[in-house]
Parts: C-alpha cells; sequence; structure tokens
C-alpha cells in the first residue's frame, strides 16, 4: 500500500512539474525540441537562487555566477579526471564556438582538485582553446549547488537563477542542443 500511494504521489508532483514546466510560457517551445541528450535536461518550474561564492581562473582573479547577468549561461561542472567530461568538452568548446553573443556563453567550472597546470593540460590535449579554465578547488560552490557527480551542467537564466539540470553527458554540439539554446536565447 506505502509503494502504490508513493508511486501516486511521485506520478502527481512528476505531471505536475512537467505541466508548470509546458505552461510557462517562456519554456512552450521548447518542450517539442528536448531530443536526444536534451531529454535528460530538466527545466525547473521555478527558477533556482545560485551561488554567490566566487571561482578563480588559472591566473587567481576572482569571478562569480553575477559577472553573467544579462545572458543565459550553460556552466558545466568537470573535472580532469573525469572520464565522461573529457569526452564532451569538445562539445561544449564547439557550443561556445557556434552559439557565444552578448546573449549566451559556455562556462566551465573545474570542480575539486584540479591544479592549473593540469587543466591546462587537458585542454591542450583535446584541443579546446575557447572555454574559461575556471577552478572550484575546494567544492566550496558545488557542494552549496547540490552537483552530486560530474560532469553536470546547468542553465543560468540572464536573471543569475538556475533554471535547468542536466546530470552526465550530453553531445552539446548536437542539431537537438542546439536547437534547445537557439530557442532558449530567442525569446
Amino acid at each position: 500500500m506505502r509503494l502504490v500511494l508513493t508511486l501516486a504521489l511521485y506520478t502527481a508532483f512528476a505531471l505536475g512539474a512537467n505541466t508548470a514546466f509546458a505552461e510557462n510560457p517562456n519554456y512552450a517551445q521548447i518542450t517539442p525540441l528536448l531530443n536526444g541528450d536534451m531529454k535528460k535536461l530538466n527545466f525547473h518550474s521555478d527558477p533556482k537562487d545560485v551561488s554567490n561564492l566566487s571561482f578563480v581562473d588559472e591566473n587567481g582573479q576572482e569571478f562569480a555566477f553575477a559577472d553573467y547577468t544579462g545572458k543565459y549561461v550553460l556552466v558545466n561542472f568537470w573535472a580532469t579526471w573525469c572520464a565522461p567530461c573529457r569526452k564532451e568538452m569538445p562539445g561544449l568548446s564547439e557550443l561556445q564556438t557556434q552559439l557565444q553573443s552578448d546573449t549566451f556563453e559556455v562556462v566551465t567550472l573545474a570542480t575539486g582538485r584540479n591544479s592549473p597546470a593540469a587543466i591546462a593540460d587537458f585542454f591542450d590535449k583535446i584541443k579546446v582553446s575557447n572555454l574559461p579554465k575556471f577552478q572550484d578547488p575546494k567544492q566550496r560552490i558545488a557542494r552549496e549547488m547540490a552537483i552530486l557527480g560530474l560532469p553536470m551542467t546547468i542553465i543560468l537564466s540572464p536573471d543569475g537563477q538556475e533554471i535547468a539540470r542536466l546530470r552526465g553527458d550530453a553531445d552539446w554540439a548536437s542539431q537537438d542542443a542546439i536547437a534547445v539554446l537557439s530557442a532558449l536565447t530567442a525569446e
């Protein structure tokens, strides 16, 4: 009986969340585009606050998500030791090449123990030169934002709030990803 009740509640919650997402006028045009790896992209019915902690680049300069207010930002949490991260990083680079503008940017944030030298070597080996080499060395941002596995990608709205999340790797250079993100930034 408890299992039946749990399943009923879960189903009601899931349908309610999907309905809220589908009825949100900002995302209605995106729902039919969630194909391929983008099926794993979960838009939130309500935006979520993000960490206001700073992260650093390879020179130690501090940045924060608030620095990107005014544009959609795809934030990818990754690590140099993460095999799926290595697989998806070239697609993130291609996405940055195709969509970077005044309204969209890709931000890569190495979380945990990733030395600047290891990050530079990682990017050199996979021939990526157009993505930032940001670090969250003590995983403070990752912990605060419930990043429980890598890679994890979140999408921030121009207001600086998390509006979507994708667990695991994805082909960010795919036509499906380009279609979703182009529709999102076109509004």
